[in-house]
């Protein structure tokens, strides 16, 4: 399953059943796991953590050094988790001294072209575009769909199951369930085909919807809609997650 012309530095360690093609190149510090397939002219650089069941398309550079002036080759990972799909010259950075690691989840899908900078935070199920930039530091919450050439400022935070158009840029956080669009990027309401293909019932939908009708359209500041959501909307795991993501927000939610 190892192509005689890859190269694996001798202290690389392999798991089982690994498919690694010709002209793949696999740095010292490397540890990948098992049933994963590694096209052609792939990288897996020093610090790289793959889990199993991935899929590492040809051009790829997964662990390459910061694009961060401050790192000063302080040892540092880049973790990968199960079952990814990670296309054509994606690029994933290790961490820095800030939080050690770069992290990619479980069952994404990272299309053409995308770039995974310093410290960022993939969760689970994500669907990342063609050519979409992240940051330093940038949180992405689980079953996020962020469509493609889409730019996103460091330390910013998506939260889970949003939707977001292709082409837009941000640097402020866009808050769970919603689609966000347009240009500048704005909210432009809840992703409701997403929630019930994701099987949300449509008493969960409607209180997500009124929720964010307070927070967007009744003109109070953030913290008085946020009282009157807890106020007027029966608790739920839901509310909850947008309460505490808007409350937790350092840089702001999207307008």
């Amino acid at each position: 399953m190892i192509n005689p012309l890859a190269y694996i530095h001798p202290e690389a360690i392999i798991g089982e059943n690994v498919e690694i093609a010709p002209f793949v190149y696999i740095d010292k510090n490397v540890i990948i796991g098992n049933n994963n397939k590694i096209m052609p002219n792939a990288n897996i650089l020093y610090g790289s953590r793959i889990g199993n069941h991935n899929t590492i398309f040809p051009g790829a550079v997964i662990g390459a050094i910061p694009q961060d002036l401050k790192f000063r080759g302080e040892e540092t990972t880049a973790e990968i988790g199960d079952n990814n799909t990670i296309r054509e010259n994606v690029t994933i950075n290790r961490g820095t001294a800030a939080k050690g690691k770069t992290t990619v989840g479980n069952n994404n899908l990272l299309m053409e072209g995308v770039h995974v900078a310093h410290d960022a935070i993939i969760g689970n199920g994500c669907i990342i575009g063609n050519a979409t930039k992240m940051a330093g530091e940038i949180i992405i919450d689980d079953n996020a769909i962020i469509s493609g050439a889409v730019l996103m400022h460091q330390f910013c935070r998506v939260g889970g199951y949003v939707m977001i158009q292709g082409g837009s840029r941000f640097s402020k956080d866009i808050p769970p369930y919603i689609i966000a669009g347009r240009d500048p990027i704005t909210y432009s309401g809840i992703n409701v085909i997403g929630l019930r293909r994701r099987n949300f019932s449509n008493e969960t939908i409607e209180k997500i919807h009124n929720a964010y009708r307070i927070i967007y359209q009744c003109g109070l500041n953030m913290t008085d809609a946020l009282v009157k959501v807890e106020t007027e909307i029966e608790t739920c795991p839901e509310i909850d997650y947008i309460v505490n993501f808007i409350r937790a927000s350092e840089r702001g939610i999207i307008k």
